[in-house]
């Protein structure tokens, strides 16, 4: 028999490894395993557990960290993805966090997280929360209300350090509402980065009307309620000009919006109800999206309705999310100006809650940029999905609000002051300008390059992209938010993210997967490891014929069973991989193919990437595979691996340079002890001459 279920019973307490939460199977089964039924997300938390607790090193835990689920999903096919935020010794680590990708058998798959190194941080402060408090209150301006502190392990760039995370409430002077978070070193005093929590437009506050619209409401006594029960009673509300007493607005505060005959507004501003109509609207088209296009039911997935508050503050030029109270604001703009109402604003801005409760990128650095655009991109689908005759889609954002456009997804430089092309230093610019790069991207991804009706859109690279159209560019960047993105994320690994969603998506050889690609470079982020073909060769063709195993063992001499499209284990992209050993008895498997040299490479290197998967523990090397080059009678071993290390889909790159001119076989030997099993999952390999 084949190999046999390697995780059942796994121990959940590896170095003093604790989880919090729920857990899964460590190891994967084979053929003769019957395919389990789909999990739930009970199941799925589970899965993530015992991933960790079976592969510290792949999550970079150690016995002081902690990890409780956030977010789960469960794909289709059973595939599981289970984001854990982490503790060390009991204390929150903002850039901790993890996604644990787990098979469908419950075997792990891969981890996707920032976090470089296992923590070794002294959790003692040496500065007190109360002067930590004022030098970040030092940094707010505006009203101030309430400040909070907590000790956190601040891992979100370079070496991690012990820190307070200071929270000062209030509200900012042009009467934002405002979560201002300041990170203060708990050892030196040094203040560090700071953001905001409540995220606004970047507008002048020119709003506009969105026509004659359905809106659903509730019957109340005497009439009706701009309160809609088919979408978790999201509901529009009067703030009367005032603005929240704490910055956020609680749950019955502002005035209800009430009716004798179920018309709201008339079409001017002399009606207060006219922008509660184009509010209320703009929950109802957000939610529609959310839940028609992507299956999401509300905001956080939990069929609980986000609330708008209209006529927020005095003459009040924005509009904004506030997570914490999970609402809408919208200001009445300037004077003589249309308040803040517009479809595509409403889109992106509870969109900033979708954000929140999936990936929870930053407000700062590449992941701030990704946050804006991400609110950017579904505002504009939002738009092209209501499809209102009142307010056209199209890929300019708020471009009713004033006489230009805030911003321009087609070249977002045009607006003066975002990036439209990634570079090191996009990462120090607001995030509503460092959006730019992830707007482009996603225009490039959906429309194409060069010039449409749409805009006319420029590459970074001078390369040609081909749209692939609004709905599978929007799927795209929602798997990839809510499935491989975490709070650090960077461009390329937002790069790395998308491809993998395409690939989940649609596969590694379509056209939408060439397309993110394409895209990316377009916009100036450069191939990572991860891409649609499998490896990125380091440079120069592949020299090795059907290198990621789609042709099954076809161009490979392999022992029985190796090369598999068997779904008790995972490849890292298409069907097919090559699987050695995981019986769990003495036995030996084998994978080679040959290959010529040629004397004119200049720097010839084997790449392939590998998973490890074992049931043994501690460090000693009982289970081993070998890369090798058989030459004539001879065997080199270039790299051994074993059980000691395990983890999911790694490359590796080993240097060919002493068998330039030579055709030799290039080898892979698994060797397995009689105890324990370990299984080596080897994927899209590749011989190049440099």
């Amino acid at each position: 028999m084949k190999r046999t279920v390697l995780a059942a019973s796994i121990s959940l307490a590896v170095s003093g490894l604790l989880i919090a939460g729920a857990g899964s199977p460590a190891v994967a089964a084979h053929a003769a395993r019957p395919h389990p039924p789909k999990a739930d997300k009970s199941q799925a938390i589970q899965d993530a557990r015992d991933s960790i607790a079976a592969h510290p090193s792949a999550v970079r835990a150690s016995s002081d960290d902690t990890f409780t689920s956030s977010s789960v999903l469960v794909d289709k096919d059973g595939s599981r993805h289970v984001h854990m935020t982490r503790a060390y010794r009991g204390l929150p680590v903002l850039g901790g966090d993890v996604v644990v990708h787990s098979a469908p058998s419950g075997a792990f798959r891969e981890s996707t997280l920032t976090l470089k190194n296992s923590l070794s941080v002294p959790v003692t402060p040496k500065v007190s929360a109360g002067r930590a408090e004022a030098l970040a209150q030092k940094r707010f301006q505006g009203k101030r209300a309430t400040t909070t502190s907590t000790l956190v392990v601040d891992a979100l760039s370079g070496t991690p350090r012990l820190a307070w995370r200071v929270t000062v409430d209030g509200i900012a002077p042009d009467q934002s509402p405002s979560h201002f978070n300041v990170l203060v070193d708990a050892l030196t005093g040094q203040v560090g980065q700071t953001w905001n929590d409540f995220h606004t437009a970047d507008g002048t506050g020119h709003g506009y009307q969105v026509g004659d619209v359905p809106l659903t409401t509730t019957a109340v006594s005497g009439g009706y309620q701009l309160k809609d029960s088919t979408r978790g009673n999201g509901e529009t509300r009067d703030a009367q000009n005032l603005t929240a007493t704490n910055d956020s607005p609680p749950a019955g505060w502002g005035k209800a919006f009430t009716d004798t005959d179920n018309v709201w507004g008339n079409g001017t501003l002399g009606d207060r109800a006219t922008v509660a109509a184009d509010a209320h609207f703009g929950i109802q088209a957000t939610w529609d999206y959310y839940k028609n296009v992507h299956g999401r039911n509300g905001i956080k997935n939990d069929g609980v309705g986000a609330r708008s508050f209209v006529h927020y503050g005095n003459n009040y030029a924005n509009a904004g999310w506030d997570d914490t109270s999970f609402s809408m604001i919208y200001g009445d703009g300037a004077p003589g100006d249309k308040p803040f109402t517009e479809l595509d604003v409403a889109g992106h801005e509870m969109s900033h809650g979708v954000t929140s409760a999936t990936a929870g990128l930053n407000y700062f650095g590449d992941a701030g940029g990704l946050n804006e655009a991400t609110s950017d991109i579904f505002g504009t689908l939002v738009e092209f999905n209501a499809n209102s005759s009142a307010d056209a889609p199209d890929y300019l954002i708020g471009e009713k609000i004033s006489s230009t456009p805030l911003r321009y997804m087609d070249d977002p430089k045009k607006d003066g002051a975002s990036q439209s092309c990634w570079t090191t230093g996009t990462k120090n610019l607001d995030p509503h300008y460092s959006s730019g790069v992830g707007n482009h991207f996603f225009y490039l991804l959906a429309v194409g390059s060069g010039s449409s009706s749409w805009g006319n859109s420029p590459t970074c690279d001078g390369g040609t992209v081909t749209g692939v159209g609004n709905a599978a560019a929007g799927k795209i960047w929602y798997r990839a938010l809510t499935t491989y993105m975490t709070s650090g994320t960077t461009y390329p690994e937002a790069r790395t993210a998308s491809v993998k969603a395409a690939i989940d998506l649609y596969g590694a050889s379509s056209s939408q997967c060439a397309a993110v690609e394409k895209a990316w470079s377009g916009v100036a982020v450069v191939p990572t490891a991860t891409t649609c073909g499998g490896v990125t060769p380091p440079t120069g063709s592949n020299l090795l014929s059907n290198p990621g195993f789609e042709s099954g063992a076809v161009n490979w001499s392999a022992s029985t069973g190796v090369i598999t499209n068997d779904t008790g284990a995972a490849p890292r992209s298409g069907s097919y991989y090559a699987w050695l050993d995981g019986y769990g008895s003495a036995h030996t498997d084998t994978l080679s193919q040959s290959v010529t040299v040629p004397a004119t490479a200049t720097a010839p290197k084997l790449s392939f990437y590998l998973a490890i998967d074992t049931k043994e523990s501690g460090t000693t090397p009982y289970d081993t595979l070998k890369a090798q080059v058989v030459y004539g009678t001879s065997t080199t071993t270039l790299a051994t691996y074993s059980n000691a290390t395990p983890g999911g889909y790694a490359q590796r790159t080993l240097d060919l340079s002493a068998f330039k001119g030579k055709t030799v076989t290039i080898k892979f030997t698994g060797t397995e002890d009689s105890s324990a099993a370990t299984s080596f999952l080897i994927d899209d390999t590749a011989v190049t001459t440099g």
